[in-house]
């Protein structure tokens, strides 16, 4: 009987061990991504979730959860942003509450993944440094929205994993933001010119408080239709989230 009731206690203690015993955190195989569309400018609101229907829902399966808003004073839904593993962005020139800002620079200084677009580097009238700080660009305007904007890659980000699949050299309809300087841990992607103006980076990669941050000053309407942007969209989503770009 002794042996009996030693053998089923000492079956009961492996299986608590089991059960006990810390378990790694492995990274989500369907990652919740937050998308914030607050603009008034570029149809964000249709181009964007869009894209997370056809792209990051059904070519990849992540979990997408939009906020959106007319508003230049409100963002409903940012407690979103605490259970988030990448946020993107399409904003402009927002004057959030503070709860709402608190909800943003949370997330941004959790170290968890960035893709920003276009607009997203004046995102924030109440934080305006957001540009340099995350991003780490100057944002000071953009030349006049008319022509096309020439694109070509960095020929130093030869082999980066962003432009997998994306042509050397490409145009688009966005007008070309002014952005320089970048900051020493950017790492330019894609160079614009347009007409006799200088080049500037239209698309680079940075890392804040440890995350990964991809932005993008594209993002026009039509850019959503084009292959290139849409792969270079993809690339980058899949690059802040540390998995290999298709």
């Amino acid at each position: 009987m002794y042996s009996i009731l030693r053998s089923s206690w000492l079956i009961i203690a492996i299986f608590a061990a089991a059960f006990l015993a810390p378990v790694a955190k492995a990274s989500p195989q369907h990652p919740n991504v937050v998308l914030a569309i607050a603009e008034d400018e570029y149809h964000a609101k249709e181009t964007l979730p869009e894209f997370a229907k056809s792209e990051l829902e059904g070519r990849l399966g992540f979990h997408c959860t939009i906020l959106q808003s007319d508003s230049k004073t409100d963002l409903q839904g940012t407690e979103a942003l605490k259970n988030a593993d990448l946020l993107i962005m399409f904003m402009r020139r927002r004057t959030l509450p503070e709860a709402q800002l608190k909800a943003f620079k949370d997330y941004f200084d959790s170290g968890r993944p960035v893709v920003a677009l276009r607009t997203s580097c004046h995102a924030f009238q109440n934080w305006l440094d957001f540009d340099k700080i995350v991003l780490g660009c100057n944002y000071n305007n953009h030349y006049t929205p008319r022509g096309k904007l020439q694109i070509e890659q960095s020929p130093a980000a030869s082999g980066q994993p962003i432009l997998k699949g994306v042509p050397k050299t490409f145009s688009s309809t966005s007008s070309l933001y002014k952005v320089l300087p970048l900051a020493p841990t950017c790492q330019a992607l894609l160079t614009g010119t347009w007409e006799d103006k200088p080049p500037e980076p239209v698309a680079w990669t940075n890392h804040y408080k440890g995350g990964r941050v991809f932005f993008t000053s594209l993002g026009d309407p039509d850019d959503f239709h084009q292959p290139a942007f849409r792969t270079l969209l993809t690339n980058g989503v899949l690059w802040a989230l540390g998995r290999d770009t298709k």
